[in-house]
């Protein structure tokens, strides 16, 4: 009896410990990973990528037209964008998000439909941890979005005033335009907002990745991930919710997603599409695109959706 209890108090004790290690590691992993911010890495990946559109990114920097900005935050961090005028004055302006361990520059291809086929003048801000704006960790675009709406406020001031602007997210810059639709205080000048491949909440999004990819339960590792979460960097999973935002939201929104999308699943943009049911809503899958890859994959398309969605509030 006495060694049946102490096999059990053992593997309780052992299953304690491997809970509390998969949540310090889950916490840093997708918390604190490695990121890559050279701007050369992002421009040969661009290039590579999208090379008919390589000229057009090339004749910008060569005429001086790439510009760089800074703003701090009210923590005191230093946050970092690059801005691009339209070649004629213009009071359009595309606020452009970027993704998960990406760089603005990651969103160029989406700079040039905005550029070029509504005029708008760019501003592409580095989310904190990314690029050159400082951060102790991701924030997965729910303290983001803190930080977009003061980038929404230099527009005016880059730009000339009376900006209106398209917000433009690409995955987890989508779910951070989608978790900024949903404040009271967001500013008229946000006229619409294009979410592509956005997750419905970071907690549904980490227990999927431990489930399909790690083959791991969420109970209790996400559970402890979330709570050291919360202790370390002041924010919980569960109430970084798209989907609750986007239930709030009253600007006009084109939800975009691959149909084969796996990484953050497909499934996802339904419940978040029928969650909006205040102000217009507009969506479109690309046929057999993976994450990420709808504009790759489609790029006439894309840009056909984006254009005709975004010409009705600019």
């Amino acid at each position: 009896m006495q060694r049946a209890m102490a096999w059990l108090l053992g593997g309780v004790v052992a299953l304690m410990v491997v809970t509390l290690a998969g949540g310090i590691y889950l916490t840093a992993f997708a918390l604190r990973p490695a990121v890559e911010r050279s701007e050369q890495h992002y421009i040969d990946s661009f290039n590579e990528h999208y090379p008919d559109l390589q000229p057009w990114f090339e004749a910008l920097c060569a005429e001086g037209k790439v510009q760089q900005t800074t703003i701090t935050a009210e923590d005191g961090s230093s946050l970092h964008a690059y801005y691009i005028a339209a070649d004629t004055l213009s009071t359009r302006t595309a606020l452009l998000v970027h993704g998960y361990t990406d760089h603005p520059f990651g969103m160029l291809q989406y700079g040039w439909i905005y550029r070029e086929k509504l005029g708008c003048n760019l501003l592409l801000p580095a989310l904190r941890y990314h690029g050159k704006s400082e951060g102790t960790h991701i924030q997965m675009g729910w303290l983001d979005r803190f930080d977009v709406k003061r980038w929404i406020a230099v527009a005016d001031w880059l730009f000339g005033a009376g900006q209106q602007l398209v917000v433009h997210g690409l995955s987890m810059g989508a779910a951070t335009v989608m978790m900024l639709s949903g404040e009271e205080d967001l500013p008229a000048s946000v006229r619409c907002i294009v979410e592509d491949c956005g997750y419905t909440s970071v907690w549904e999004q980490f227990k999927k990745e431990l489930q399909e990819d790690y083959h791991l339960p969420a109970f209790p590792v996400l559970h402890v991930a979330r709570r050291l979460a919360r202790w370390r960097f002041g924010w919980d999973f569960k109430e970084a919710s798209a989907l609750e935002a986007v239930q709030k939201s009253t600007v006009p929104m084109l939800f975009i997603h691959g149909g084969d999308d796996h990484y953050v699943p497909t499934r996802m943009v339904y419940p978040l599409y029928e969650a909006k049911q205040q102000g217009d809503r507009a969506i479109w899958i690309a046929p057999e695109a993976g994450h990420a890859d709808a504009y790759m994959d489609h790029p006439e398309e894309y840009t056909r959706q984006v254009v005709s969605f975004c010409e009705k509030y600019l």
